[in-house]
């Protein structure tokens, strides 16, 4: 039997979004003004987001760092861009790390290539 996708609807709404801004204006414009597309394009299929998201990290109480997620969406999803040709290890455990930290479910990577989009789910194990 297959297994059920977290948040299935909400995540094929955000990866059509994705591609949907890939097709627009592609991959050659920094991050920062990627996600301003995305914002846009979440924004006008009514999809409630934060960007730049911050969240300390804590140790026994204490403040010892902090995260700045891309966008946490729906309160539910945390979703991470990237430019560039691969996705590498670093870009995964930096949203695990960011998972982990938020105890969200669901993490979405997306790189912008010169050729498309690449997507990877990653599922809070935490």
């Amino acid at each position: 039997m297959p297994t059920k996708l977290i948040y299935e609807d909400l995540s094929y709404k955000i990866i059509g979004a994705l591609f949907h801004v890939f097709n627009t204006i592609g991959w050659r414009y920094n991050e920062k003004i990627i996600q301003k597309a995305i914002a846009d394009e979440l924004a006008k299929l009514n999809i409630n987001y934060q960007r730049e998201f911050y969240v300390a990290i804590k140790y026994q109480g204490k403040k010892i760092g902090h995260h700045y997620f891309d966008f946490i969406i729906e309160n539910q999803i945390v979703l991470e861009i990237k430019r560039g040709r691969h996705l590498l290890s670093k870009d995964f455990n930096q949203i695990k790390s960011y998972l982990k930290t938020s105890k969200l479910k669901l993490g979405i990577l997306a790189l912008f290539t010169s050729l498309k989009v690449k997507i990877a789910r990653i599922a809070n194990i935490y």
